[in-house]
């Protein structure tokens, strides 16, 4: 199965679309690009598999549908600029979980994007065939979607629209990340919605998405705590018959415990959906890469089988105090939606006959809740010069018109000072009693504390993050940032720089060490590479891929070159050989060769090797191996015995160690004497072998 690399609200659509019912197939666009088979279709685009004629690669290419280009309206209603901004936000994209953006063109009218191809399925199939999964599972899927997400909120930038249908795994295990068509970069000017309408997939949406339209990164923070909370369960945790149903209960209801619908769940892992899919975004991670920070942790205590981990837990539960304004508390149970579809109004159409969105879809667009008017005053009731003289008239006693004309003053004073006081308490409730918050981003942490102190604010911390721009404890982010309004007392969290990211030195530590300390960097752990190393143990680090000290981002990769030990050397077989060739041999193998022994040997040669210890197998550098050489047969010198008698002369023979035979030498004469011997009397010759004597 081919899995498209995002296309907005998608429906799988197969491979059963030929060139009769979809145009497009077999169309170059842009003299590059020959589309194929279609993989998936979405509300705004369709992805089709296509090749790249000029680069001979298979590659995703999605394309807006026809007409769409065309739309007028602003900012996100400008379909065709999203397009664009959607190329520009992923290109600025480098990461191995984010599905990369290769190019981007307009052909005659087709607008498209070009992408990496992604073959295998999206995590939806996943959750539909082991949810509910273990939390090590679990984590084990989240843990390169906060990564991905770590390094867009780095660079700027919010996703807005994770869901499972973004996420892709490749047929080799690979999640990636896709469909950054909705991310914008964070600025003041991008932190709502347009005109009222809330793009994003409701399942998933933060409540302050639905009441204000206000995106930030906690947003995508939220989006993942209710994404693992249905890998643990296997259900969304706010369910509805309409999306504004379930918009509703993202606003007014806490994302129940996972343990409640799977019971024996750790309770750290309830604090780490509790603190992720808080409903008050100030007490949220500020961003993916806190989160990340807070996913290892929990992976860590599940590494090493914890069931429970008290400290553990409160550190990840939402803070019970005061934090900061939040845009979502609970006071809003009044409120109600901008407007709601009349039982006669068509699916997509909105109340004033324009097209709206689509409120069979679980995804795509709906309207965003904002606060309820204020309640109406009563009429002022108001009197006319008409309805003055329809009054009955009566005279009035002298001295009751001196006294309204003494009276008239005094309620003039009167009306003076309770104006200046309603116009005073008004400046005070509206205006005077708040402080501004300064801007302390760039500041040394001392300095921007004495600035919030002058401003009567608190200050908390988040977790530190590497900026290379930044010096250690500097200010990188303050939330609520500068120019903020804020009450006297009210907090702000400041995240302080630690400076550039250097890779640790992790050379001599063990493999488990050694990834201790690039997660405490907020690193990623690669692979390890085993090599040999005739100094190091086996298991021990020799050292790392980027080197150590090597400037990085957060989130990088880093692989480990781990010792396997010494290398193991053939001993190899030496029987037989000449001793010198032996040792050399073995030298040059980088063993030692040593002749313990030499020895005669009748079969073996003088200076050949009789046998050696070890006879086989391995050893490492520097080792021996014991050699035994032979000195060939040994030689003895024969007796003379000549004249002697025939016995006398085989027991001199006999214990010189040899064997002898007797014969009649020519012309004898029956003496029984030796006269000679074969080989002949003081000439050498192998024990054991047999001479001849010859008898007159």
């Amino acid at each position: 199965m081919q899995t498209r690399p995002g296309a907005g609200d998608t429906r799988p659509a197969g491979r059963a679309h030929d060139r009769g019912t979809d145009p497009l197939q077999g169309r170059l666009l842009d003299g590059r690009y020959r589309i194929g088979p279609r993989i998936a279709r979405g509300g705004m685009a369709s992805v089709h598999e296509a090749l790249d004629v000029r680069l001979d690669r298979t590659v995703a290419v999605k394309i807006m549908h026809a007409g769409l280009s065309d739309a007028g309206g602003h900012d996100d209603h400008d379909f065709a600029a999203r397009f664009v901004r959607e190329a520009r936000a992923a290109a600025r994209l480098s990461h191995p979980h984010i599905v990369a953006v290769h190019d981007q063109g307009d052909d005659d009218g087709t607008v498209f994007l070009v992408m990496e191809l992604v073959s295998g399925h999206t995590l939806r199939d996943t959750i539909a065939k082991e949810s509910p999964m273990s939390p090590t599972r679990a984590l084990a899927l989240i843990e390169p979607v906060v990564s991905a997400l770590a390094a867009a909120h780095r660079a700027g930038l919010i996703h807005r629209d994770v869901k499972p249908e973004n996420v892709l795994i490749s047929d080799d295990g690979q999640v990636k990340v896709a469909d950054f068509g909705l991310a914008k970069a964070v600025s003041s000017e991008t932190q709502h919605t347009t005109q009222g309408v809330l793009i994003g997939t409701v399942s998933y949406l933060a409540p302050e998405l639905v009441v204000d339209g206000r995106a930030d990164e906690r947003a995508d923070v939220y989006a993942v705590g209710v994404l693992l909370y249905e890998l643990l369960t296997g259900v969304k945790p706010h369910e509805g018959e309409t999306p504004i149903a379930v918009a509703y209960k993202h606003v007014h209801h806490d994302v129940p415990p996972p343990s409640a619908r799977v019971p024996g769940l750790p309770p750290y892992v309830d604090a780490l959906v509790a603190r992720a899919t808080t409903r008050d975004r100030t007490r949220r991670p500020a961003d993916a890469t806190v989160l990340l920070r807070q996913v290892h942790r929990v992976s860590q205590a599940l590494g090493e089988r914890l069931y429970d981990d008290p400290e553990l837990t409160q550190d990840l539960l939402p803070p019970t105090g005061p934090v900061g304004a939040s845009t979502t508390t609970d006071d809003l149970s009044g409120w109600e939606p901008s407007w709601e579809p009349h039982p006669d109004q068509q699916p997509g159409a909105a109340p004033d006959g324009e097209p709206g969105p689509d409120l069979r879809e679980p995804t795509t667009m709906m309207p965003v809740l904002g606060p309820p008017p204020p309640p109406l005053a009563p009429p002022r009731r108001t009197e006319t010069a008409a309805s003055r003289s329809a009054r009955p008239t009566r005279p009035a006693p002298p001295r009751q018109v001196r006294r309204r004309r003494r009276r008239g003053p005094l309620l003039l004073v009167v009306a003076l000072l309770l104006a200046l006081g309603l116009g005073g308490g008004a400046f005070w409730y509206g205006w005077a009693r708040y402080t501004t918050s300064p801007t302390v981003v760039g500041q040394e942490q001392s300095q921007a504390e004495s600035m919030l102190g002058d401003a009567d604010l608190e200050v908390a911390y988040a977790d530190a993050v590497y900026d290379p721009d930044l010096p250690a404890g500097t200010v990188v982010s303050a939330d609520p940032g500068g120019g903020s309004r804020l009450m006297p007392g009210d907090t702000v969290t400041l995240t302080l720089s630690l400076g550039e990211l250097l890779v640790p030195t992790v050379r001599g530590l063990d493999e488990d060490a050694a990834q201790d300390a690039l997660i405490d960097k907020q690193l990623e752990f690669g692979t390890s590479t085993g090599r040999w190393s005739e100094t190091a143990a086996p298991g021990t680090v020799l050292g790392s891929d980027p080197k150590a000290g090597v400037e990085v981002e957060p989130g990088t990769t880093v692989d480990l070159i781990v010792s396997k030990g010494k290398r193991p050397i053939p001993v190899g077989h030496w029987e037989g050989e000449p001793r010198d060739d032996a040792v050399a041999a073995l030298e040059e193998r980088g063993l030692v060769g040593e002749v313990v022994e030499e020895r005669y040997d009748d079969s073996v040669e003088a200076g050949r090797v009789i046998s050696q210890s070890p006879s086989s197998g391995t050893l490492t550098k520097g080792q021996t191996v014991r050699l035994v050489v032979s000195r060939g047969p040994e030689l003895v010198k024969v007796p003379n015995v000549y004249l002697y008698g025939v016995k006398d002369a085989e027991k001199a023979m006999r214990e010189a160690g040899f064997e002898t035979t007797v014969e009649d030498a020519p012309g004898g004469f029956g003496l029984g004497y030796v006269t000679r011997s074969d080989p002949g009397f003081g000439s050498q010759a192998r024990r054991g072998s047999t001479i001849t004597l010859f008898v007159v």
